[in-house]
């Protein structure tokens, strides 16, 4: 599903992440996200501008108009409309069926404050997730600023005295990184579940399950289809062992075998980002999400 390019700008800006001002000229009143995950069912998040406020609905097979699950001011606090495990389940299956939407990225970004830490959740392993969601945001450098940085030096070779970094001093390359240390540190701190929104009689309890039988259907099927079956065994090995090391080897064994879903080997390769290396893992050994996770937080 492609981003709009309202959502592009919107998730570029690093105030719209902490919940501080910044200019909405030239954007919509509304941005529309909807994602699809299987069997029909979509997730559709409606973000109003400039107060923020936010809107999550599922929206069933053959309906046109999603049905609400939650809504939140841009300040909070957000209503437990998922469970996290719901959302970090639906994040893998969007992430399978698109590439341009991998896991965790902006999928866990944008509706993990939906999805509060519940009584027996494990708060190292969502604040890890999260963490690796919000890190995978970046911003666009433009090409002379990074040209710019990189060519900061003399324009002719100085004299030897005058050639040491204390006469020319290297400007900084720009970051990617979208939001700071501090600002990651804070929103990747899982939220206690203060509005519950589950017991209301309108909430769509059994297309809510439908839709976690189909997500968990299709992870479940993944590791014995043609591609997959044979590196089941290796994948297995490394989730039991807890170490990434053979991970190299699990993406060759994966290539020899004809694979070539883009989001399956860019989570497996170089460089390496151990939590995208985890979810994959576990999915192509049939484990429970998180087995893996848990030995790297």
């Amino acid at each position: 599903m492609p981003v709009s390019e309202a959502l592009r700008r919107l998730a570029e800006t690093p105030a719209f992440w902490t919940g501080e001002p910044f200019d909405t000229e030239g954007l919509p009143a509304e941005v529309h996200l909807s994602l699809p995950v299987v069997g029909g069912y979509a997730l559709v998040l409606d973000i109003e501008l400039p107060s923020g406020d936010r809107a999550l609905g599922l929206r069933r097979p053959s309906a046109s108009e999603p049905v609400q699950l939650g809504w939140a001011a841009a300040s909070g606090p957000y209503p437990a409309a998922l469970r996290w495990w719901e959302l970090e389940r639906f994040a893998r299956v969007i992430a399978l069926s698109d590439p341009l939407l991998p896991h965790p990225g902006l999928v866990v970004a944008l509706l993990s404050p939906f999805a509060p830490a519940a009584a027996d959740d494990d708060p190292a392993e969502i604040a890890a997730v999260r963490e690796a969601a919000y890190r995978s945001l970046h911003r666009e450098i433009p090409f002379d600023e990074q040209l710019a940085a990189l060519t900061s030096g003399p324009e002719q070779a100085p004299l030897p005295l005058f050639t040491s970094e204390r006469w020319w001093p290297a400007r900084p390359v720009p970051s990617p990184q979208l939001l700071d240390e501090a600002a990651i540190a804070s929103l990747s701190t899982p939220a206690q579940a203060r509005l519950q929104v589950r017991a209301g009689h309108r909430f769509p309890h059994e297309d809510l399950s439908d839709l976690v039988r189909h997500a968990s259907a299709l992870l479940t099927e993944m590791p014995h289809q043609d591609g997959y079956a044979a590196t089941r065994s290796l994948a297995g090995r490394i989730v039991g062992s807890g170490d990434l090391a053979a991970v190299p080897a699990l993406l060759a064994a994966l290539t020899g075998a004809g694979c070539d879903h883009p989001t399956v080997l860019d989570a497996l390769s170089e460089p390496l980002v151990p939590l995208e290396a985890c979810w994959m893992v576990e999915t192509l050994a049939g484990a429970e999400p998180g087995t893996l996770l848990r030995h790297h937080v």
